[in-house]
């Protein structure tokens, strides 16, 4: 399960820029053509984040659709895997999205004195 490993350096980035604020929320950004799988991440996110200042932060997903642009015409279509056919007949795509893993943001708690 190569979640783990990649949960445990999504934790290790978002506490290096917290700076030791407590974490409230973090979005990630998942392409679905990642190999990615968001429940995974998920239930590692839970177990990493345990003892550190994302202990109680909410994880939110977004999901990104697979989105491929045909060679020949110039079509974009939508793709549930990295690979597919234009309606004009061609295999050649070149991938827009779904292979993202983004941190796309970090909220803070703020601590007023």
């Amino acid at each position: 399960m190569h979640e783990l490993g990649i949960t445990q350096n999504i934790v290790a980035i978002v506490n290096e820029h917290a700076k030791g604020a407590k974490v409230q929320r973090v979005l990630l950004e998942i392409g679905k053509l990642s190999a990615i799988m968001p429940d995974a991440i998920r239930f590692c996110f839970d177990i990493c984040t345990q003892g550190t200042v994302l202990a109680e932060a909410t994880l939110e997903i977004l999901e990104i659709p697979g989105l491929g642009r045909c060679r020949q015409c110039g079509a974009e279509i939508y793709l549930d895997k990295p690979f597919g056919i234009c309606n004009c007949g061609s295999v050649q795509l070149d991938l827009i999205t779904g292979e993202e893993l983004k941190i796309k943001e970090i909220e803070i708690e703020e601590l007023c004195v």
